[in-house]
């Protein structure tokens, strides 16, 4: 039986609709950070796009995204949508904990939503390891993180900002952590943003 560490999972919603994380939109809670305090351009890593609505907002507002999602279906309809709106943004198939092996470094931000609760629990800690290896020195982080609540079946597997504090902290250094004004109805109340700073390796 697939696993959620497995596209075969992912692409199995896709094809029966079981995509309930779909908004359809950008992320409210990245749209009023972008619009209200914009973190520094460059190029940005959004590892589980998923149809890629916040990649191509990112990309409209001046940032170099690179989409990343673990599920052939969900780079098909995302590169069909981004030819739609005539975005350039790209959109790449890939396991994204291969992703330090050719992007170490890279990435002067990373936007984090509903992947780090998507993934199994116990690769959590893989994960940040990841982020931390494609980031540059003194590169942000910004995450909204989501379901905040103490149980739950998954995907999406509950998160708790304990854990999160925990696992981020070090090796980054969080700046901000509040909870977002804006949220879909459905996940109002069940959202925490962090911007986080990567912390530069003593020389």
């Amino acid at each position: 039986m697939a696993t959620v560490s497995s596209p075969e999972f992912w692409n199995t919603l896709y094809a029966h609709h079981g995509d309930g994380w779909e908004l359809g939109q950008p992320t409210p809670a990245l749209v009023d950070f972008v619009e209200s305090t914009p973190p520094p351009r460059g190029r940005v890593a959004v590892p589980g796009c998923g149809r890629a609505h916040d990649v191509r907002y990112l990309a409209r507002r001046g940032y170099d995204a690179v989409g990343f999602d673990f599920s052939d279906a969900a780079v098909v309809e995302a590169r069909a949508l981004a030819r739609a709106e005539g975005s350039t943004a790209p959109i790449e198939q890939r396991d994204i904990f291969t992703l330090a092996r050719d992007h170490a470094n890279a990435f002067e931000g990373l936007w984090e939503y509903t992947c780090f609760c998507a993934i199994d629990p116990a690769r959590r800690a893989e994960y940040v390891r990841v982020v931390d290896a494609i980031l540059k020195p003194g590169g942000w982080l910004l995450a909204c993180f989501y379901p905040v609540r103490a149980y739950g079946a998954g995907p999406p597997f509950p998160v708790r900002r304990e854990e999160v504090a925990r696992l981020f902290t070090p090796p980054f250094r969080i700046e901000r952590a509040f909870v977002p004004l804006r949220s879909v109805s459905r996940r109002q109340g069940q959202e925490w943003m962090v911007l986080a700073r990567k912390v530069a390796a003593p020389a």
